[in-house]
């Protein structure tokens, strides 16, 4: 039987360096434990306690905003977008790019310079920062959107940018 000695002294060597790498990385948590970690959080769209505000004064009356998860001031917050059944969103942009899901009704968006799409509940989008856009919720219940915003949250009326 043939017997490789440069292999049989390698896996010693590997796991020496293996032990090496868990020992430095068994030190990281405890580094990062001397700040509170942050809660994993669930929510669900119709939940009462998740304090539903008002839009932008541009957007339709009865359209709402609740914050999921972050600071709408700082990068990274997480928000639903609520829109009346049948209405209409005004042409509007945001600096921040959107990373969104329809939770429920349907939602037709259309984005400059590109055909409407038609949202149902599940579908993802993308919206470009700056991407003038506006919309239509054309279902009998309400359109409620999940939106993650990269930047603050913001939403500037009209095409121009």
């Amino acid at each position: 039987m043939y017997h490789d000695q440069t292999h049989s002294n390698a896996l010693p060597k590997l796991l020496g360096s293996l032990a090496l790498v868990v020992c430095g990385l068994v030190g990281v948590p405890a580094a990062a434990q001397d700040s509170a970690p942050e809660p994993a959080i669930t929510r669900r769209a119709d939940d009462g306690a998740l304090g539903w505000g008002p839009c932008p004064e541009f957007m339709p009356a009865g359209c709402a905003l609740a914050v999921l998860h972050g600071d709408p001031s700082k990068p990274n917050a997480d928000l639903l977008f609520k829109l009346p059944a049948g209405s209409t969103l005004p042409v509007h942009w945001h600096t921040s790019a959107e990373r969104m899901v329809l939770v429920a009704g349907e939602l037709q968006v259309t984005f400059a310079g590109q055909e409407p799409a038609v949202l149902e509940p599940g579908t993802y989008a993308y919206g470009p920062a700056r991407r003038p856009h506006g919309g239509e919720c054309t279902s009998a219940t309400p359109c409620i959107l999940f939106i993650a915003f990269e930047t603050p949250v913001d939403a500037v009326p009209g095409a121009g940018h």
